[in-house]
């Protein structure tokens, strides 16, 4: 048992020996805090994204950094898992994207309101949170066959920002719309043209939306997924 002098030793050196770890720490982490964060590259696009968060309440229903409501998804590398294009034509039209599954409200912003949105949350992305949130499993349940593109044909980058987030090919995507494996053997490079060009048009009640993309990049999409057989 020890006596009382002791024990006030014990007791002086441990608090003196923790407050000194708690302030290296502290010290620590107050150096480290520039590394982390990317407070050099907020531009005033960003700080105008970060207004019409605020402004429109998203954290009442989403979550970024681990702040805010976990009813809607989490947000803090969005960009990164979806892509800056995806996240665009959704906010014009979250019904069109995900037809009776998404409640998340239309807004009606502007081009300008939307670019500056992604641009906040492009840089929440860039932020340095020490591997949080993890990388969501959006692997489909099953294993597809992997679809063989002719040769020389890359996989368009549209696909991989946009169509991705719906279709699989070779067992890697979304698995809201079908996937896509060998469907230049089953549809004609002008069914996929005509497709693509106005879905609801060719089939009314589909849930694939009519995309605003631009000829160049249908055309490039058409050729690619002609070659999936």
């Amino acid at each position: 048992m020890l006596s009382k002098s002791q024990a006030r030793t014990f007791f002086v050196g441990g608090t003196v020996f923790f407050s000194a770890i708690f302030i290296f720490l502290t010290f620590d982490t107050l150096r480290e805090i520039p590394k982390l964060q990317n407070q050099d590259r907020m531009t005033d696009s960003v700080v105008r994204g970060k207004h019409i968060w605020d402004k429109n309440n998203c954290m009442g229903c989403h979550t970024i950094l681990g702040e805010g409501a976990y009813y809607a998804p989490e947000l803090t590398r969005v960009v990164e898992r979806r892509g800056a294009e995806w996240i665009a034509i959704f906010l014009k039209d979250p019904q069109a994207m995900f037809p009776g599954q998404r409640r998340m409200v239309q807004y009606d912003f502007s081009e300008a309101e939307i670019t500056d949105v992604i641009a906040f949350l492009a840089w929440i992305g860039e932020i340095d949170t020490n591997g949080f949130p993890p990388d969501p499993d959006l692997a489909p349940d099953t294993v597809l066959a992997s679809a063989t593109p002719a040769a020389g044909l890359p996989k368009p980058a549209y696909f991989t920002s946009v169509c991705i987030a719906c279709h699989a090919v070779g067992g890697s995507g979304g698995v809201v719309g079908p996937a896509l494996d060998g469907v230049g053997s089953r549809l004609t490079a002008a069914e996929l043209d005509r497709w693509l060009a106005d879905p609801p048009a060719v089939k009314p009640g589909t849930a694939m939306p009519k995309l605003d993309m631009s000829d160049a990049t249908r055309s490039e999409l058409v050729r690619w997924l002609a070659s999936l057989r």
